[in-house]
């Protein structure tokens, strides 16, 4: 059996259906276990999302924060990655991705408690946090800190590939394809926006995701809902053949399918695995970005950083799927393959009953803005890993620098073999953050329930509350803005 052949049986388990109970199971027994505070509070964790109190230890704001790991995770599967699941699994598979979000917002509530509960300050005075150093502080013996080093390498791998290569590749190949652009000058464009940005650590990623982020956002969002209201009449019939599809144990998609056939078993498989993938709950990876935030509670950066999944699969995801579902261009066959199109060609086909020739120019941009901040995001992610392993810090620089140069490798380079064992590594940081999250859920509890008394219950009134700091010493000014 060749690596190739090895790789692929991996990645069939560490995406497969077992991993993926294995997820949302970890997601319903933290919903249950969190007396749905999660769901229950999400209103509320959205303003805080925006609340501006950052008066504490930390290297960002917790608005900077919840933005560095949204760069991460709102990247190609935003795009590709739905446009895929609903070839594979129909139109179901997005009100499964919905489903699996729901459960995943106590997730990734609960790996953000634990990165900021157990953090650490490295020798420069920054934060240092996320699952490996919950697993080594928070378990207490050699078995957490062998699944912190497990965790630790899985993602420094990982970033070369998930998080770097394939991202770079996806906007040279969208410009290249698109327009013609040269590769080499896609990759040389990427790499020195990338150094740039990077070598100069997390307040400068933060900065810049705080302001690229929101505004990649809102460019897709409206532009998204141009299609839709354009294609209105044909929404209401869509979402209802979502569900049919979603609950099937054997269905034929109808106007807004085609030909596309599959089961509830299908649709759910690849809407919770393309869900997953999106917003990475469960993955471990989001509480890094979490750790950095400046916050007087570690659930309220839990709560900050938990909405993370909602804006990624619960709108932007639900944004691409209701275009192409509303557009009647899900099941059309490619005429020269014979094979049903997908992935970005499927997304751009979509825009473009709308836009014309505009939708490609459309996508085009979404994607390169998308995987450039994934870049960032991830580059953070690797940088982290790598710290917990390697304290040097000659070595920290050195990984930004190789970092930032591995994005014109990826741009100009297929690497399939690459790809998929950086997926592998993407897969297997599940299973040690996974245990962890399952270990410690005593420890998520007592800070969500706590919080909730001490915090939430008053300020859901319109009361001031500073878990750290007494109101009668912080300034009038200080005061008012942290209202606001």
């Amino acid at each position: 059996m060749d690596v190739s052949a090895i790789l692929s049986a991996v990645n069939n388990f560490v995406w497969g259906p077992v991993m993926l109970v294995l997820l949302v199971g970890t997601g319903v027994f933290l919903t249950v276990r969190l007396k749905f505070l999660p769901w229950r509070n999400l209103g509320y964790a959205i303003r805080m999302v925006f609340s501006k109190r950052d008066n504490h230890a930390g290297d960002i704001t917790p608005f900077q924060s919840l933005m560095t790991a949204l760069s991460a995770t709102i990247g190609t599967g935003n795009i590709v990655g739905v446009a895929t699941a609903m070839v594979l699994g129909g139109p179901g598979a997005l009100v499964w991705m919905w489903i699996s979000a729901a459960f995943g917002l106590s997730t990734k509530y609960g790996e953000s408690v634990l990165a900021v509960k157990y953090r650490e300050t490295n020798s420069v005075g920054e934060m240092a946090g996320g699952p490996m150093y919950a697993m080594k502080n928070g378990i207490h013996n050699g078995f957490g800190r062998l699944l912190a080093f497990l965790f630790s390498v899985f993602v420094v791998l990982a970033s070369f590939g998930i998080g770097n290569m394939t991202q770079a590749n996806s906007i040279a190949a969208a410009l290249s394809s698109s327009y013609e652009i040269p590769t080499w000058l896609v990759g040389g464009i990427i790499t020195i926006a990338a150094i740039s940005v990077l070598i100069r650590g997390i307040r400068s990623i933060g900065l810049v995701s705080s302001v690229v982020v929101p505004a990649m956002a809102v460019f897709y969002f409206f532009a998204s809902l141009v299609v839709i209201a354009v294609n209105f009449a044909a929404v209401p019939a869509g979402v209802v053949e979502m569900f049919r599809m979603a609950f099937s144990f054997d269905s034929v998609a109808g106007g807004i399918g085609g030909s596309i056939v599959a089961s509830m078993l299908t649709s759910m498989r690849w809407g919770v695995a393309r869900g997953v993938f999106s917003n990475e709950a469960g993955l471990g990876s989001a509480p890094i970005a979490a750790a950095a935030a400046r916050t007087d509670h570690a659930s309220r950066q839990g709560y900050v950083n938990m909405t993370g999944t909602f804006f990624d699969t619960m709108i932007i995801c639900m944004l691409t799927g209701l275009v192409i579902a509303s557009s009647g261009v899900l099941g059309t066959t490619d005429p020269a393959t014979g094979k049903l199109i997908s992935g970005v060609q499927l997304t751009i086909l979509a825009f473009s009953t709308v836009f014309g020739d505009y939708g490609k120019l459309i996508v085009s941009i979404a994607i390169s803005l998308f995987a450039f901040s994934t870049i960032l995001g991830w580059e953070y992610y690797g940088e982290k890993a790598l710290e917990y392993l390697v304290k040097q810090r000659p070595v920290i620089m050195a990984y930004r620098i190789l970092f930032s140069l591995v994005t014109f490798v990826g741009a100009t380079t297929t690497l399939e073999i690459v790809w998929n064992f950086s997926d592998t590594m993407n897969g297997l940081m599940i299973i040690p953050n996974l245990i962890c999250l399952l270990w410690l859920n005593k420890d998520i509890a007592k800070e969500c329930f706590d919080y909730e008394e001490k915090v939430v219950a008053h300020e859901k009134k319109g009361e001031f509350i500073d878990y750290q700091v007494d109101p009668a010493d912080i300034p009038a000014e200080a005061y008012d803005q942290s209202m606001r």
